[in-house]
């Protein structure tokens, strides 16, 4: 395997959950993942993701894909797939990738080292999802940076069949 340079560039990083979204970003050079906020998710989710882009302009988007533990695609697995595919069609106007990143374990790790910082219950659910997205891209940017490769895989937009024709 060829070894390619490390990309520089912002990412951000979305821990896609069913009630909330975490999202993180790293700066220019992928030295430091840090917390950016939580999206409600829902109707207004790719409306809100998209602000996010536009402030920080990342080049890619890393999507935590929470893989099973044998590693295959269980119902949630699947779901996030289908945000994400849902994701780079509103993004279709820019030039960003979207991949998918194998999350297994992130929020557990997010949790524990909350609650050895100090924070529990209530205010811990407040960022644990933020803490979340931080994992998903600082183990993203570690993997690239061991292996030269971009990490996970690139969401591909959904082929859309066309309709029957009219003239038929």
């Amino acid at each position: 395997m060829s070894e390619q340079q490390f990309r520089r560039g912002v990412r951000v990083a979305l821990d896609l959950g069913d009630a909330r979204i975490g999202v993180a970003a790293c700066d220019r050079d992928g030295l430091l993942a840090f917390p950016v906020l939580t999206i409600n998710a829902g109707d207004r989710e790719l409306a809100d993701i998209l602000a996010v882009v536009d402030e920080y302009e990342p080049f890619e988007i890393i999507v935590g894909l929470p893989t099973s533990l044998s590693g295959g695609d269980g119902p949630a697995a699947t779901r996030i797939r289908q945000r994400a595919a849902d994701l780079v069609v509103a993004l279709a106007e820019r030039t960003i990738d979207v991949r998918l990143v194998d999350e297994r374990l992130t929020t557990t790790q997010a949790t524990r080292q909350l609650r050895e910082s100090g924070r529990k219950g209530r205010k811990q659910r407040s960022v644990i999802d933020q803490a979340a997205a931080v994992a998903i891209l600082d183990h993203a940017l570690t993997s690239e940076r061991s292996t030269g490769t971009p990490p996970g895989d690139v969401v591909s937009a959904p082929v859309v069949e066309p309709e029957g024709d009219p003239a038929a």
